[in-house]
């Protein structure tokens, strides 16, 4: 499917959080006050880049790229991709995997020694995804705790 990718920008807003309410069901996909706030904060982080891939216009597809300075190896930093969804009506059209191709090349641009990401699912289809994307099962171990 014919899609670009690019940096999400203030307009946004409003097509992201319909995204997220498919990643997680019962999140408002209306901006509301506090929303708008948190969007700002995201969009002014240098840290932080929210990518989108777009179908006609319209972002179909999110992830959320964060990469961090370090004092290990190397002083080289690392990043963390979060939050990645696509609409249900766009998936298995390589909105997606562009989208993950993308944050691994800026986070390479960036001098990353790794790239890292979670995910709280458990569907092998969606495991598949990420093996496919590059990533692996094998060389970390990771832990969550909810606060």
């Amino acid at each position: 499917m014919a899609h670009t990718i690019r940096q999400a920008v203030a307009s946004d807003l409003p097509a992201l959080l319909a995204l997220y309410a498919q990643l997680k069901p019962g999140e408002r996909a209306a901006p509301d006050g506090a929303a708008t706030a948190a969007w700002a904060e995201m969009l002014a982080n240098p840290c932080m880049q929210v990518l989108v891939a777009q179908v006609e216009g319209v972002p179909r597809a999110t992830c959320t790229l964060v990469i961090l300075p370090n004092l290990t190896h190397g002083r080289r930093p690392y990043a963390l991709v979060e939050n990645v969804v696509c609409d249900a009506a766009f998936r298995r059209q390589g909105l997606g995997l562009g989208l993950l191709h993308a944050a691994r090349e800026r986070a390479r641009q960036a001098g990353c020694y790794k790239l890292m990401l979670l995910t709280g699912s458990k569907a092998a289809g969606t495991l598949r995804f990420y093996e496919k994307a590059g990533y692996n099962r094998v060389d970390k171990t990771g832990f969550v705790q909810w606060l």
